[in-house]
């Protein structure tokens, strides 16, 4: 029993030791791994870590500079590629030197030099010790713009517009006016798509002589010369008229050619017609001539004057027809054209691209042709709307004139396109009115619309063309 004592005493002591020495033994492994740590990370001080590769390529112990000059070195042949985009006898080429194509060989050597080195401890000693072996994707880049104007460039050479049929109406039946024809069209979001493939697959297959075909697809008309008879054109639905006698040359050559730009359009069931697109451009780029226009209060020489004789005249076939007017825009002033032939102030309508429109719906069961007409010897101008009725009638009513106020004084401006004395009235006094008639379309005892439009016209003076020219 006298023992007990002795051995109880000495286990305490046993049990004090061990741990005082496995808190030694932990304490110098930290010391050791930190310092073994410190050592590591100065000898890897400037280079890259050992576990740490692009494209499958090792680069530990590797500085930026290195990575950067073995980059730059695998860039050397792709400047002597060549991209021809092609579709039969139209190519464009661009050169590998000309888009900057390669390796961005500093972006890389940044990008393996940042690899345990984020400034988060743990997470950079995972990344040095245990994650085994980072494995980047070097960045291949090119100059985007130098190919999207390469294949817009080629695209302008390649591309067809679909040309719809037109049509006229003759002898109960219509006849082609122009024949339909296919267009072509490049894909270019597929062409950018296949130009993409075939870099990437460049550095594993080096190649001098890219060939990329276009991908060019044929557009089909919706209104083929084959449906010649299926648009359901039977009869005269509406009819439009005026004159332009006091027009100058310049205004009567572009009257007609904007009627001939609408002639033997179609417009199908449900569609609005839009004026302005119909017409498309007026510049003298189209072969629109000067004439003299209302601009800012006053008259002056402008592109297209006359084009509004057109859009008038299609407001009255429209109206005549019995066709919902979606948009209509009165002048400014009053036009004597547009009064000409007994017609009262407001059958008028302008237009001035792109915010300014006359727009027309098709609300009746088949396809509506306009067909124009214009008579350059005694100035006047037909615009008839050919499709199917429906047995709607249209009618104006309630058409009053009020509010007449007095033209001012004539104006006087000098014209160098004509002759000393020689002086030409180009637009005549309109006293100022405000107008409005009722527009009321009905089919038996149904009422399809009842409107109202009204103008209101400022007071216009006379204006005189005072020559100048010497010769």
């Amino acid at each position: 029993m006298r023992d007990n004592p002795a051995v109880s005493t000495s286990t305490p002591k046993a049990s004090f030791a061990t741990l005082r020495n496995i808190g030694i033994g932990i304490v110098l492994l930290l010391i050791s791994g930190a310092i073994g740590l410190s050592a590591y990370d100065a000898y890897y001080e400037g280079k890259v870590y050992p576990n740490v590769t692009i494209d499958g390529v090792s680069f530990g112990g590797k500085t930026p500079a290195d990575v950067e000059n073995y980059w730059s070195r695998q860039n050397i042949p792709f400047a002597n590629a060549v991209f021809e985009f092609k579709y039969e006898n139209e190519s464009a080429s661009i050169s590998g030197a000309a888009l900057d194509l390669g390796y961005d060989a500093t972006l890389s050597a940044a990008q393996a030099y940042a690899v345990g080195r984020s400034g988060n401890f743990l997470g950079d000693l995972m990344t040095k010790f245990f994650r085994g072996t980072i494995s980047l994707t070097p960045y291949f880049r090119w100059k985007t713009d130098l190919v999207t104007e390469a294949v817009t460039n080629l695209s302008s050479r390649i591309d067809i517009p679909v040309q719809e049929a037109l049509f006229k109406f003759a002898n109960g039946r219509v006849t082609t006016f122009r024949a339909s024809k296919s267009g072509l069209q490049v894909n270019r979001e597929e062409t950018f798509a296949r130009f993409e493939a075939a870099v990437k697959a460049l550095p594993h297959a080096p190649l001098y002589h890219i060939v990329i075909n276009l991908p060019v697809y044929v557009m089909e008309p919706e209104a083929t010369t084959e449906k010649v008879n299926s648009f359901g054109i039977k009869e005269l639905i509406g009819r439009g008229y005026s004159e332009f006698q006091g027009s100058i040359p310049g205004r009567i050559h572009n009257v007609a050619l904007a009627a001939s730009r609408i002639n033997g359009v179609l417009i199908p069931p449900g569609d609005t017609f839009s004026f302005n697109d119909a017409i498309g451009d007026i510049s003298a780029a189209t072969g629109y001539q000067s004439a003299y226009i209302i601009k800012e209060g006053r008259t002056v020489l402008g592109d297209g004057g006359g084009v509004c004789q057109v859009s008038s005249t299609m407001f009255r076939a429209a109206l005549n027809a019995g066709l919902p007017i979606v948009e209509r825009q009165a002048h400014a002033y009053r036009v004597h054209y547009y009064e000409e032939g007994g017609f009262k102030p407001g059958l008028d309508a302008t237009v001035f691209s792109p915010s300014v429109d006359l727009k027309i719906k098709n609300d009746t069961p088949a396809h509506i042709l306009i067909q124009t007409t214009t008579d350059t010897k005694n100035l006047t101008l037909t615009l008839e709307l050919y499709g199917t009725h429906d047995g709607r009638s249209s009618e104006i009513y309630d058409h009053i004139v009020w509010g007449q106020s007095p033209a001012p004084a004539p104006l006087y401006q000098d014209d160098p396109t004509l002759p000393v004395g020689v002086v030409k009235q180009v637009d005549w006094a309109a006293s100022g009115a405000k107008a409005s008639f009722g527009y009321r379309v009905t089919r038996g005892n149904e009422v399809l619309q009842d409107t109202k439009f009204t103008s209101n016209f400022r007071p216009w003076q006379a204006v005189y063309l005072r020559g100048v020219a010497t010769q």
